[in-house]
């Protein structure tokens, strides 16, 4: 099996899903857009991952790649119905791509919060055996507003009512962060972007109590993210059943 990964910093990566891929010998070929590589021919890969960024779905103007990416992600979901994953930017880049709107919240997310599962998503294959109510990582400020009405929307919080989506049976995008493990926090904080949203929202010297909360909470947060990745494992060999059909 064949995933294609689009990323826009190398260290916002997939995380312990490398250790799941790793584990089922799926061959992984990860593109770098801010390092200016180019996306290759789609028809190979089986699903694609699009991880989240600093940057915002709006500002092609800065960053002219996300016009390829963005046909890119349109053609793998919408033409080729291929299964997909985004994370944080990458859901919104599925947003926007699908007819939906994303735009800066009303308050930015970060830190240690709850999601909560919407009727829908408690009845979804792709969140089965998980709790209604999840912790999560977050850390954004940009949310998606608006969805088309085939998407269905799966998870909520209260700064962010589309936390979780589902558009068509296999394409789905999630604003917070589930692929973390014990090195995402001190990566992350790094990036100025995010150390100024981290700051601002939690204060001076943020980092240490949310890197203890992380580590407290890392064996659920693993163990949430296996279950989502079984689950989409479910529908990426639903998928190629009905294709080979």
């Amino acid at each position: 099996m064949k995933a294609i990964v689009l990323q826009h910093l190398p260290i916002e990566h997939p995380g312990i899903f490398r250790d799941f891929f790793a584990e089922d010998g799926i061959e992984i070929t990860t593109v770098e857009l801010e390092q200016g590589e180019e996306i290759p021919d789609l028809a190979p890969f089986d699903f694609m991952v699009v991880m989240g960024g600093p940057q915002d779905v709006w500002q092609e103007e800065g960053f002219p790649w996300f016009v390829p990416e963005k046909a890119a992600i349109a053609k793998f979901v919408m033409e080729m119905k291929r299964p997909f994953i985004g994370m944080c930017l990458g859901h919104q880049l599925l947003a926007e791509v699908v007819g939906g709107k994303v735009a800066p919240g009303e308050t930015p997310e970060v830190g240690v919060l709850n999601v909560e599962k919407t009727e829908a998503g408690k009845q979804a294959p792709f969140l089965q055996g998980t709790a209604d109510v999840m912790p999560v990582l977050q850390w954004h400020g940009a949310a998606v507003q608006s969805l088309p009405e085939e998407a269905v929307v799966l998870a909520s919080s209260e700064a962010c009512p589309i936390q979780i989506f589902r558009y068509g049976t296999c394409a789905f995008g999630l604003q917070c962060h589930i692929e973390i493990t014990e090195e995402t926090v001190d990566d992350w904080a790094v990036v100025p972007e995010y150390a100024a949203a981290l700051e601002k929202a939690l204060g001076e010297g943020a980092v240490d109590d949310l890197r203890g909360k992380v580590q407290e909470l890392l064996p659920q947060f693993n163990r949430d993210a296996r279950t989502i990745y079984d689950n989409f494992k479910a529908v990426l060999a639903a998928r190629q059943a009905e294709a080979a059909v």
